[in-house]
């Protein structure tokens, strides 16, 4: 009989809680602390996020139901709704958010091999924001609309192994293309972003960093063309320009050549998309494969809104709310950091799900994802008659 660490212990030694300590240390989070120091604080959040509970009684209640296990999986003080709610408003969360920056480093070396859908080396990032809508009653300081509230969370995501690189969360009234501003670009990467995010001037300083962006184009946009390649209609291409911009203030702003490409998708006649690139050597069929791939952040959104607990918040503060994503975020890395170590070939989705059931097994963690086939052995006896011979 196995008689090891549970289940969440094993998943918890999979962290560095070495550089977890200094972020502790840099940003006083244990400061006049006794008790709900902020590993523990961490590990409840986790463990709230692991298995779906919805609020800090839920918390509580599951916790001490289980009291005789805690402090073998690293909670060393009692949990309650005063102390977990206090926590979250007062525990920087700048301790959070650099912790989850070593989980993506680790992250992003493990999944550096992964493939994309198109064939290249260079690194493809998507860049994106999504809203949390929030209860303006509740969260006054999150104003978005007049009887709205929401923070965005910015994420730039990589699309190999789908890890997301930067996250900035803000309020709901900042525009997207500001994000800009706060990234520095990779020499020879590619960033895939909608038109949202269509400013020439912030464009150009990706071009003049050495990298690459694809986007979209408005219905407004003024061009004149220099070069017209010739493409194969067949395909959906239907021109490969190269071209300059002739209104002044986006002329100003970015001087040199663009690559205007047009697409319609043959299996969608309907829809007509204008790609802008400053990339003159991948074939226009590539541009636009790399576009399609943008979707994978969508679809990322999508799968933390589902299977993370960033609707429902456990309080009202701006601190809480950063705290409580950036513990989400960590928490996502490190299931993705699991399932690369331990080389389990089933879905992100499908490990959150056994966790969620399996934290306080004392079982050996890569055995819960292992799929057993039961056979029912009759063995022969020799003292057996025969019915029929």
């Amino acid at each position: 009989m196995y008689t090891g660490p549970t289940i969440f212990s094993q998943l918890m030694q999979h962290l560095p809680w070495h550089h977890f300590d200094q972020c502790v240390v840099r940003y006083g989070g244990n400061h006049k602390v006794k008790e709900f120091k902020c590993s523990s604080h961490f590990r409840v959040m986790s463990f709230a996020q692991l298995t779906y509970r919805e609020s800090l009684r839920d918390i509580e209640a599951c916790l001490r139901a289980m009291q005789p296990k805690l402090y073998h999986m690293g909670i060393r003080s009692t949990v309650s709704r005063n102390n977990l709610s206090n926590a979250n408003e007062q525990r920087d969360w700048r301790i959070y958010a650099e912790f989850a920056q070593y989980l993506i480093i680790e992250a992003r070396n493990l999944y550096a091999g992964e493939e994309l859908s198109v064939d290249l080396d260079a690194s493809v990032y998507a860049l994106d924001s999504t809203t949390i809508d929030l209860c303006l009653s509740m969260f006054p300081w999150a104003r978005f609309r007049r009887h709205k509230g929401a923070v965005k969370m910015h994420t730039l995501l990589n699309l190999r192994g789908s890890i997301p690189e930067f996250i900035m969360i803000s309020d709901g009234k900042m525009h997207d293309v500001n994000v800009l501003d706060y990234l520095i670009p990779t020499p020879g990467a590619y960033y895939l972003m909608d038109r949202g995010y269509l400013d020439f001037g912030r464009l150009h300083e990706i071009h003049t960093c050495q990298a690459f962006f694809v986007t979209r184009s408005k219905h407004n946009f003024k061009f004149k063309r220099r070069y017209s390649r010739p493409v194969d209609r067949s395909t959906g291409l239907i021109c490969d320009q190269t071209v300059i911009l002739t209104t002044f203030y986006p002329a100003k702003a970015y001087p040199d050549p663009l690559r205007r490409i047009k697409f319609r998708d043959p299996e969608d006649p309907s829809s007509l998309l204008v790609f802008l690139t400053n990339d003159f050597t991948l074939p226009a069929m590539t541009i636009t494969k790399l576009y399609k791939a943008r979707w994978m952040i969508e679809l990322f959104f999508k799968w933390i809104k589902q299977h993370l607990r960033i609707k429902a918040f456990l309080g009202t503060t701006p601190n809480a709310v950063k705290t409580q994503i950036w513990i989400a975020i960590s928490t996502y890395l490190l299931v993705a950091i699991l399932k690369k170590r331990l080389r389990i070939e089933m879905p992100l989705y499908t490990i959150l799900q056994i966790l969620s059931v399996s934290l306080f097994e004392k079982t050996p963690v890569l055995q819960a994802f292992q799929a057993w086939d039961y056979e029912t052995i009759t063995p022969d006896s020799h003292n057996q008659l025969m019915l029929f011979e």
